[in-house]
């Protein structure tokens, strides 16, 4: 089986590196004022990507903490996807000509499919899609509204798009250090040919076993966010049980 990839989260607020509850901005708690200092820590610690989100461009519908990510991207030779409030052509184009690996397109995948299926062939494996779940419906701006499809219901319109990937996140775990949701990733594993990655509530190394461990299709990653910074789990045990 091949190893799941881990994804350390960066989520960027103000240009700091934060961690929310429940995605609530005002539920901020600041981790790292530099979030080139904190991409460094988790290169050092043997990460093989970074998973970064502009906060404040998901609310805005535009990149917000340009800066930021510039920085990381600078400060770091691994890969990197980036999300929230990439919404048009040139916006993709602006961030892959400036280094990042992987486009993360959310509220654009609900509302103009059509889009990210044009970004899929302009740039082949860059191109993955958030699904972003609470009450079985997907949540767009940002986490601040519900639409009416569900998670494999948006994850269907992708399987032949050519996306790189699907992160599926369940709000309701997200920051909350209760345990991944394996059942709720799984239906979507289950449902698409398209690779899936975890993200929401990972607390422990145990969640990861839970992971690589359930009958279906494998899980092909995991975003590691609070459990990294308040130490619940610590980086060498979790590259190690996703091996």
């Amino acid at each position: 089986m091949a190893p799941m990839i881990l994804y350390p989260a960066i989520d960027l607020k103000d240009g700091q590196c934060v961690r929310l509850l429940h995605g609530d901005m005002d539920k901020a708690t600041v981790f790292n004022t530099s979030a080139a200092d904190q991409a460094e820590r988790f290169a050092k610690d043997g990460f093989s990507w970074l998973h970064v989100v502009d906060l404040n461009g998901a609310i805005e519908g535009q990149s917000v903490n340009t800066k930021a990510v510039e920085e990381i991207l600078n400060a770091v030779s691994i890969p990197v996807q980036l999300g929230g409030g990439v919404r048009t052509l040139e916006g993709i184009e602006a961030w892959i000509e400036a280094g990042v690996s992987r486009v993360i397109l959310g509220t654009v995948a609900v509302n103009n499919p059509e889009l990210v299926k044009k970004a899929a062939r302009l740039w082949p494996e860059q191109i993955a899609v958030a699904v972003d779940v609470r009450d079985g419906k997907v949540a767009v701006d940002g986490w601040t509204a519900l639409s009416d499809i569900s998670a494999v219901g948006l994850s269907k319109r992708f399987e032949d798009a050519g996306v790189a990937a699907l992160i599926v996140t369940d709000i309701s775990r997200d920051g909350a250090l209760t345990g991944v949701n394996v059942e709720g990733v799984g239906e979507v594993a289950d449902a698409v040919s398209v690779p899936v990655i975890a993200s929401g509530g990972v607390a422990s190394v145990d969640d990861i076993v839970n992971l690589k461990a359930r009958k279906g299709a494998p899980i092909a990653g995991a975003i590691l966010g609070r459990s990294l910074y308040a130490g619940t789990i610590r980086p060498a045990d979790a590259i190690r049980a996703a091996g």
